[in-house]
């Protein structure tokens, strides 16, 4: 029986780079506004759209999706020609954040509209680590069916042997006090799988808990737990946007008092690329938390493309 060639769309960043890092690059045929690693997917048709305009300042971006939430269920659109068009066996969606990516509600009501063929959705939920990779292996035997266990087995070894080796690198060491920054304004702290990666870092995360949803956070938080170290990764956001961004932290009378602003341990980071994607590049983004936090012991290359000093001279 001849097999039908797979036809894969992703909706969410995660999942292109998860289908990539699969050996599945060139099955893909759809994409998200936002899939854009590896550079390759770029030249891929995009499916979907934001119903917000995504330029502006934190605070501008906040209102709009806020406002945008109490009169829809969703923040962005699906292209249901588009995806009739491309017939795909399988769509990658997500029901773990509305205001990250088209949600799985978003998606079925899509397939529905379909006039040929039903593909089958993949829908991911990461929390921590392990659901990342759960995610991993499912996307995997879903898609390479039970002849590509073994394959999937090695990427996920590959990336846990990374893991291992970073953990063994910072164990032992003082571990700093960390808060980890995911919106600037308001504040918010990182949760979900980032206080995971920090603790296997060195660090000892401050705010959000692993395997729950980032939280606000005050500014009287912020003070009161006065962090060694403090760093800033907006969802989202590249390095440049992120040190912009930044201005809303010098700006608050308080900003320099804390003891990382003091110190120099205020890091910038490009969230977009790293810690806000739940996919293979969780873990750079682990090895980027331990160059920052253990330089000496854990020195990988990613300052000046994953991260950057907050320099004095914008405190």
């Amino acid at each position: 029986m001849t097999q039908t060639p797979l036809r894969i769309i992703s909706l969410i960043p995660s999942a292109t780079e998860i289908v990539c890092s699969l050996g599945l690059e060139e099955s893909l045929v759809g994409r998200s506004h936002e899939c854009d690693f590896p550079p390759t997917v770029k030249a891929l048709p995009v499916c979907t759209a934001p119903k917000f305009n995504p330029e502006g300042s934190s605070g501008e971006i906040h209102q709009r999706v806020s406002d945008l939430l109490t009169s829809a269920l969703s923040v962005y659109r699906v292209d249901v020609a588009m995806l009739e068009a491309l017939q795909p066996t399988h769509i990658i969606t997500q029901a773990q954040c509305e205001v990250c990516a088209v949600s799985l509600g978003d998606v079925e009501a899509a397939v529905a509209q379909l006039t040929q063929g039903q593909p089958q959705l993949i829908s991911l939920s990461p929390n921590r680590l392990a659901d990342v990779w759960d995610d991993i292996y499912r996307t995997g035997v879903t898609l390479l069916g039970e002849t590509g266990r073994v394959q999937v087995e090695s990427v996920l070894a590959g990336l846990k042997q990374r893991v291992q080796i970073c953990c063994d690198r910072t164990t032992n060491l003082p571990a700093p006090t960390v808060a980890c920054i995911e919106w600037t304004e308001p504040l918010m702290a990182a949760g979900n799988w980032v206080p995971e990666l920090v603790a296997l870092a060195g660090g000892k995360s401050l705010f959000g808990q692993v395997g729950q949803h980032s939280p606000w956070m005050s500014w009287d938080d912020l003070i009161a737990a006065d962090p060694e170290v403090i760093v800033i990764m907006p969802c989202g956001y590249n390095l440049a946007v992120t040190r912009r961004e930044s201005a809303a932290l010098i700006a608050h009378p308080q900003w320099s008092s804390l003891k990382a602003v003091q110190t120099g341990r205020v890091y910038l980071t490009d969230g977009n690329q790293y810690f806000n994607r739940p996919g293979p590049r969780l873990v750079d983004s682990l090895e980027i938390l331990a160059e920052i936090f253990h330089p000496d012991r854990a020195a990988y290359g990613y300052r000046g493309q994953g991260w950057q000093p907050f320099h004095s001279e914008n405190n």
